[in-house]
């Protein structure tokens, strides 16, 4: 609807003006960046969800997703047996009772982190980020080590994305290294990827499409909320990388495999424990809460009182009166506690609880790592990376969750423009 569209145009600049006031020095506000970063996420956004072939490309890549879980499930089958997807050895009376997350669903994880790292060994991804770093490098004036580790981001971790700029850490100005921090928690890897679209298949057609384009429209969103958050100094020149230089290095395939194995092992495991604890103490929350006499004829809970703090932010992303509250517990929950938890709460809510067009702006505004948990795993790396700016990286790292959120919600906004 025209009017709709109209208050998430509003939201756009009201969210830039958000990251200005947070800004270090106002008086460098810079209107050319801001113009050409979202230029450069609308003409994405219009490219990848207007144009025919774009849109057939994407829903192609439903196909992927059933494939890489088909093949997961093969795996898990073979090693947990009923539990990882295999044939029961009895019959099962409840079919929707059978499904166990840590097992089924987790482990493509494990394939993914593998995947990629066969796909940086070959090369492929190599090529295909400095791509993205040249697009980057020449539309919004980065310098070379920033744009690797931000085009990176579509691919790998927060931590490893730096990882592949190593050598040139130390050199980053105070900016580039926002700038990186940024992107990284606007943004999720390309490990979780299938795993965040094997989610959100029943919601969204070509999930697997539309959350990487969320990925693609947020890098620019990122760079314009980083750099008015904190602006580089006048006649700094970006901080370059050697032409040529390997990314990564693995001694063969194998070696990828195995590495790229042990590395998705963490990340399973640590997701595994997070939401083990996250849910506890949410219904421990919920239970203390719960002692407080009912307000508005409910009980409270926290995800109420979390609808209520983030119902503006969803709004200036396009999200109606009407069903705010109701995104707003989902922003909130993906603030605090974590976005695959919050895609989790999406695919769970009741039919007509918002409408497609919400549904849609939610799942790009939440496409992020920016959470309080990923801030702390972000300067805990960044520091064991390089020890010298941990004054920097602590500094910057609480400033980081805000701009992170702000740049996903921008790209919230720009769908809900167009859409």
């Amino acid at each position: 609807m025209p009017w709709l569209s109209l208050q998430s145009a509003f939201g756009l600049a009201a969210i830039v003006c958000l990251a200005w006031i947070f800004s270090e020095r106002r008086r460098a506000f810079s209107l050319r960046q801001v113009v050409v970063g979202i230029a450069l996420q609308i003409i994405l956004a219009l490219a990848m969800l207007k144009l025919a072939f774009a849109r057939e490309a994407l829903l192609a890549l439903n196909s992927v997703v059933d494939v890489l879980t088909e093949a997961t499930r093969a795996g898990t089958g073979f090693v947990f047996g009923y539990m990882g997807g295999g044939a029961a050895p009895f019959e099962v009376t409840q079919p929707a009772n059978a499904f166990v997350l840590g097992f089924q669903a987790l482990p493509l994880v494990l394939v993914m982190s593998a995947l990629s790292a066969l796909l940086w060994h070959w090369r492929i991804l190599d090529w295909v980020t400095r791509g993205f770093a040249w697009a980057l490098q020449k539309s919004m004036g980065l310098g070379g080590a920033v744009g690797l580790a931000s085009a990176a981001n579509v691919f790998v971790g927060m931590v490893e994305a730096p990882l592949l700029i190593r050598p040139y850490l130390e050199r980053l100005t105070r900016s580039e290294l926002f700038i990186m921090m940024t992107v990284g928690l606007a943004s999720v890897s390309g490990t979780v990827l299938v795993l965040y679209a094997s989610v959100l298949a029943p919601v969204v057609e070509g999930a697997l499409g539309q959350i990487l384009v969320a990925s693609l429209i947020s890098l620019p969103a990122g760079i314009v909320v980083a750099r008015l958050m904190v602006p580089e100094d006048e006649g700094i020149q970006g901080t370059d990388v050697m032409k040529g230089e390997a990314l990564t290095q693995y001694e063969s395939s194998m070696d990828a495999i195995t590495r790229g194995t042990v590395d998705g092992l963490h990340l399973w495991l640590n997701i595994i424990a997070m939401l083990l604890v996250v849910v506890a103490l949410v219904a421990l929350a919920n239970t203390i809460v719960g002692a407080f006499p009912d307000l508005g004829g409910a009980p409270l809970t926290l995800q109420r009182m979390l609808g209520w703090v983030f119902s503006p932010l969803v709004w200036l992303m396009g999200v109606p009166a009407s069903e705010m509250q109701t995104a707003g517990q989902l922003m909130g929950t993906k603030t605090i506690l974590n976005e695959f938890i919050a895609y989790i709460n999406l695919s769970q809510l009741p039919e007509g609880a918002l409408s497609p067009r919400s549904s849609l702006i939610m799942i790009y505004g939440m496409c992020g790592f920016a959470n309080l948990g990923s801030v702390g795993i972000l300067i805990g790396g960044l520091t064991a990376l390089v020890p010298s700016r941990r004054a920097d990286i602590v500094t910057l790292g609480t400033r980081s969750i805000v701009s992170g959120t702000l740049a996903t919600c921008m790209t919230g906004a720009v769908i809900g423009i167009i859409t």
